[in-house]
Order: C-alpha cells, then sequence, then structure tokens
C-alpha cells in the first residue's frame, strides 16, 4: 500500500480515498497475505479513518510449545489529528494526558501500511495457547545408567563437566 499525501485528500471526491487491497505487511510474519479495507477521509482539523483485515498468523503456544495458526481479524476506526509539531526529540519529556494523541503533520504522509501493521500488532494476544484444554507437557523421564553408553560421543565433554560439578 502506497502512502497517502495527506494534501492529495483534500481534491479527492468527498475527501475520501477508499479501497480494498491484498498484500503482506513487512515485519508482520502471516501465512496469508493481509486482506482487507479501508477508508480515509480528511475532516479539515483530523483525519478519520476505518478499516478492516484479516490474516492468519502461526504462533506458539506458552504452555506446551506447540505451532498452531491464529485468524487475526479486525475491524477499527480511529481519529489522528492533523497538527504540525515542533516538538524536539529529547530523552526526557513531560507530557500532558490531553497530549497523548495521534498526529500527524497536515502537509506529511499516512502510511496504511504501518497503521495496519500497528491495529494488528495490537490484535495479537498475550497469552498464546493453542487450546483452551492445552496442558503442560510430561517432565522428561530420567536418563539411565545404561543410557550414558548411547549418548553421543560430542556430548562426552558435556557429560564430563555435568558430573564434575554434581560430584
Amino acid at each position: 500500500m502506497d502512502a497517502i499525501y495527506i494534501p492529495h485528500l483534500l481534491n479527492a471526491h468527498q475527501r475520501t480515498v477508499e479501497f480494498q487491497f491484498e498484500e503482506f505487511i513487512p515485519d508482520l510474519d502471516t501465512l496469508t497475505p493481509v486482506r482487507g479495507y479501508m477508508r480515509v477521509s480528511h475532516r479539515t482539523t483530523f483525519l478519520d479513518i476505518q478499516g478492516r483485515a484479516e490474516a492468519i498468523v502461526t504462533l506458539t503456544c506458552d504452555r506446551c510449545l506447540k505451532q498452531y495458526n491464529h485468524r487475526l481479524k479486525i475491524k477499527t476506526s480511529e481519529v489522528i489529528w492533523l497538527e504540525k509539531s515542533d516538538y524536539q526529540i529529547a530523552e526526557e519529556v513531560e507530557v500532558a494526558f490531553e497530549d497523548l494523541v495521534e498526529t500527524l503533520d497536515p502537509q506529511g504522509h499516512f502510511s496504511p501500511t504501518d497503521w495496519f501493521y500497528q491495529q494488528l500488532c495490537l490484535e495479537l494476544p498475550g497469552r498464546k495457547l493453542c487450546d483452551q484444554d492445552c496442558q503442560l507437557p510430561a517432565a522428561p523421564k530420567p536418563v539411565s545408567e545404561s543410557v550414558d553408553a548411547q549418548i553421543d560421543s560430542r556430548w562426552a565433554a558435556l557429560e564430563a563437566l555435568k558430573k564434575q560439578l554434581s560430584g
């Protein structure tokens, strides 16, 4: 998806751009391309953004470490204020609570790819479970002395160190 030059929205029909897309988003590892729809409207002092998208991602279960597929699906909207920002990047900046809003330069660009990337990342589950009934795998059984003879010789140094530390 190409970035949208914000002043061009003023010349669009009803100051709105609508489009459908199907593509992979860089840095978002999905099995399928992200499919969706977006509408960006210029409302003089802000952009009104509405979008929906879906894709399938492969996640690793936090309990059993099994990989599973998960469908990401979003339908969201956001208001981004158009305001020239004179903020200087500093190590520490004090910001009032009411200033915690998204802003863009009215003469700048809006990136649909970045916006969808952020929205889909927010939709990723915080706790990844392959199944509601997922259980921890059983603990491995202790290695018996008879198996020691079958250990790959490349691991002999590690086995010697383990015995030295335990004895």
